[in-house]
């Protein structure tokens, strides 16, 4: 079981979310939406802890911590949670002082303790899987943007996550470059990973997301099938935003 419950984030005096309530299907890709400061990327960054809530509850499987303002949780309980969830970052993020292979060996050999043997098959493996394999010895500033990217995907699936966060992981990429890693996102939906990704890319969230949850002022408005939303999305403030997706007017009946 994957779950948010009553996540509250405030940043200063502002608040971000309010009471978010959320369970990720697992073997399932969830799609957060919204206007730009709805919230989703704070939401999705709360799930790995980079942003920790000031209240609600986070369920990963056995673990479970309940967050309080004047109590943050401890270091082995963050870890115990990024140990079970890998990251797809907007900007790649990835070392460019390291090759394409050690980027993705990086954290198998010095968080996890694998052997170098162990982490060099299993990165090659994984850039197998992305297409980029004959990129293995390159540098990171060789590479297209698409490229990039699906090194980064590569590297947060090294260590076989339980629950693959992707924020924004099309939007500093042109279409041409979009479509590539939007290829490796659906054919890992199609093995069953278990994704949630923050995104403005209406192509993404259709073609991979089983569940599209739409944000906005920090609180879900709207949640269900992909389908179900995009086709007939029941709120007027979904409708709305998603007729801005596709170019329309959105006042149109």
């Amino acid at each position: 079981m994957i779950a948010l419950s009553a996540i509250e984030k405030r940043f200063g005096s502002t608040t971000v979310l309010h009471g978010v309530d959320l369970a990720i299907p697992e073997g399932r890709v969830t799609a957060l939406i919204g206007p730009s400061g709805s919230g989703k990327s704070t939401l999705l960054r709360c799930v790995n802890l980079l942003e920790v809530p000031q209240a609600g509850t986070l369920t990963l499987g056995d673990l479970r911590l309940t967050f309080r303002p004047d109590n943050p949780p401890a270091r082995r309980a963050v870890l115990a949670v990024r140990r079970q969830t890998g990251m797809v970052f907007q900007n790649f993020q990835l070392f460019p002082h390291r090759t394409v292979l050690e980027n993705v060996t990086e954290g198998l050999v010095t968080v996890a303790r694998w052997p170098q043997a162990r982490a060099r098959a299993r990165a090659l493996e994984l850039l197998e899987r992305v297409d980029l394999a004959h990129k293995a010895s390159d540098w990171p500033a060789s590479l297209s943007g698409g490229q990039q990217q699906r090194v980064a995907i590569a590297r947060a699936l090294a260590p076989s996550p339980r629950l693959l966060l992707c924020d924004e992981p099309t939007s500093a990429l042109d279409p041409g470059l979009a479509a590539e890693v939007v290829d490796v996102l659906a054919g890992l939906a199609g093995e069953g990973m278990t994704m949630l990704m923050a995104t403005h890319d209406l192509r993404l969230a259709r073609r991979v997301a089983d569940r599209v949850v739409f944000l906005e002022g920090g609180t879900i408005v709207e949640q269900g099938p992909a389908a179900d939303l995009f086709g007939r999305p029941g709120d007027p403030r979904t409708r709305r935003f998603i007729r801005t997706l596709l170019g329309e007017p959105a006042d149109q009946p």
